[in-house]
């Protein structure tokens, strides 16, 4: 009589997942990679995302940061060492 139970408790879990699945699979999510092809062409779009965020934000807090040190002018050596990287990344001339 235990068995039964256990077993009929075992099935309804059973049936419980599969629904869950089932509902899992209909999410827009899953529908829209089903192909290889999505799914690299999805990557690859993410990865060039991360890429140019990465890329622009490490220049701007460079920038900011070498800005800022430029600034500081009762500290000689930062001061001085900033200036050189600045005439370095911006060279006078006519513009």
């Amino acid at each position: 009589m235990q068995d039964e139970t256990g077993q009929a408790a075992l099935l309804d879990e059973l049936r419980a997942v599969r629904a869950e699945v089932e509902r899992l699979n209909e999410q827009k999510l899953f529908q829209n990679e089903r192909t290889l092809k999505r799914v690299m062409l999805m990557g690859l779009a993410r990865g060039l995302a991360f890429g140019l965020g990465s890329v622009l934000g490490a220049s701007i807090l460079i920038s900011a940061l070498v800005w800022a040190l430029s600034t500081i002018d009762f500290i000689p050596v930062i001061g001085d060492w900033a200036q050189e990287i600045i005439d370095q990344i911006d060279p006078p001339g006519p513009r």
